[in-house]
């Protein structure tokens, strides 16, 4: 490589991206960056601005020359016909199965291939695993669960906009530009799931009802919101009664913190508790067994994801989010976007959950 040359200016970059395109069929991303000395990015860029002037051809993974592409048929619509489409979630084991399958199942029937990366909630781990996908499998897309807050959440959203291929955000939201403007999503309508809950147990009888979160999951902010939105609407009074942001049932903390959780409700004489996820609605259980706190009779426990909910003792009542039909409509929404050739509107679309009802809710003490 030529690590004298100065660094060159953007229509000088183009030109020898132009001439190291002629000299051969196609040319990935990487490669083309490593050879002009520039980010990924910036080669994209360029090829996106050459391919919107008709020099160049987007092929998966990088571009070919116009003249190439036409000799070899490697032309738009033969892309348009297999295309490979990326998803990157943050758990292979918890609530994501569920969404793979359903955008496995819609990928199949649309003649796509699905290309699955396993993350972590570590927004760098997510821009490593996108930069793989684009730069080396070469994908036409992506569907990706990112860690969107904080400040290196907010950095790989800029990161991301600065793609050349279409995104889905699915379960997150996140906004681009000057004027805020929404990314395309795919998402549970959690605040409607918690509001459903607190709803049944209205119906019950309860008026002390309590919220029980993790605080690390990206759900929370709006299982919390639904709850506090649904204790104005049906006149609860949410004072005094247990509402805990708290570390997930694996941590070393997690015993005592559960003691608090159960001394603060009968304190209060809180007769329910919505609880996010299953995995500490069960340890909740396990906890009131111990201390002689009857399920449902001393107190209701509703739980939030419905994984293993039904396998409890009792089976507990939980909110089922849509997950399989979330990887379903990210998928759909993705394919539109690689195959459409015009611009269309931003879509956020929201699926409503669904309440099951078991056996660990029922009237309070008191009404029977």
């Amino acid at each position: 490589m030529g690590t004298d040359l100065p660094p060159a200016l953007p229509a000088q970059r183009r030109e020898r991206l132009l001439r190291l395109l002629d000299r051969g069929d196609i040319q990935r991303v990487a490669d083309l960056a490593a050879a002009l000395e520039v980010a990924p990015v910036t080669v994209r860029r360029d090829i996106a601005h050459l391919a919107d002037q008709g020099q160049v051809r987007r092929v998966r993974g990088g571009a070919v020359a116009v003249e190439r592409a036409r000799a070899k048929g490697a032309d738009e619509s033969a892309r348009a016909e297999a295309p490979s489409i990326g998803i990157v979630v943050p758990s292979m084991k918890y609530y994501w199965p569920d969404v793979v399958r359903g955008a496995r199942e819609t990928a199949q029937a649309r003649g796509a291939r699905l290309v699955l990366r396993g993350s972590t909630y570590d927004a760098r781990v997510d821009r490593r695993n996108l930069a793989r996908l684009v730069d080396g499998v070469g994908v036409a897309g992506l569907v990706i669960a990112p860690m969107t807050s904080g400040a290196e959440g907010e950095e790989l959203v800029r990161w991301m906009q600065e793609l050349t291929v279409p995104i889905v955000l699915a379960e997150r939201t996140a906004v681009r530009g000057a004027y805020g403007e929404p990314m395309d999503s795919v998402t549970s309508n959690h605040e409607l799931g918690a509001a459903m809950a607190l709803r049944l147990l209205v119906r019950l009888g309860h008026q002390r009802i309590g919220l029980v979160t993790v605080a690390k999951s990206p759900t929370t902010p709006a299982v919390r919101a639904g709850w506090r939105s649904a204790c104005v609407e049906l006149g609860l009074d949410p004072a005094g009664v247990p509402d805990v942001d708290t570390e997930d049932y694996g941590s070393p903390t997690w015993p005592e913190r559960l003691d608090s959780v159960l001394d603060a409700t009968l304190a209060s004489r809180t007769t329910a508790l919505l609880v996010h996820s299953d995995a500490e609605a069960i340890a909740l259980l396990g906890r009131c067994d111990e201390r002689g706190i009857r399920v449902p009779e001393d107190l209701s426990v509703i739980a939030y994801d419905d994984e293993v909910a039904s396998m409890a003792t009792p089976p507990l009542t939980a909110v089922h989010p849509p997950k399989t039909a979330i990887g379903r409509a990210a998928v759909e929404l993705l394919l539109n976007r690689v195959r459409s050739p015009e611009p269309v509107y931003t879509q956020r679309v929201v699926i409503s959950p669904e309440l099951r009802v078991r056996q660990s809710t029922a009237p309070p003490a008191a009404s029977r």
